[in-house]
């Protein structure tokens, strides 16, 4: 499973950040790895760098082997939170599309 990262002018895609959110993304989509060819991750900031609440946001594009891609987002206070949020959102997304294919 590849991890691609797209930020905004505002976003710091330094590679200390990528490691630190592809170790969550790993984590959290482990089971599913099988199925998934590539995940690509849109950081931003909603405000363009001004204060704000929920201005952070995660988009995730799932492409999953043989079906058509997926994609889930997450606004929040802190990246951090914005992506642990969208994993959820995709793991929820990814059970349901993996069970039904386990029940054909």
């Amino acid at each position: 499973m590849k991890i691609q990262y797209n930020t905004d002018k505002t976003i710091n895609g330094d590679e200390k950040n990528e490691d630190y959110f592809t170790s969550l993304i790993e984590e959290g989509l482990e089971r599913y790895e099988s199925g998934l060819t590539r995940i690509e991750v849109h950081l931003s900031d909603e405000n363009g760098g001004k204060n704000g609440e929920g201005d952070m946001r995660c988009l995730l594009e799932t492409r999953i082997k043989g079906r058509q891609p997926i994609a889930v987002s997450c606004q929040k206070d802190t990246l951090e939170e914005a992506v642990s949020g969208a994993i959820d959102k995709l793991t929820t997304s990814l059970d349901t599309i993996f069970g039904r294919l386990q029940n054909n």
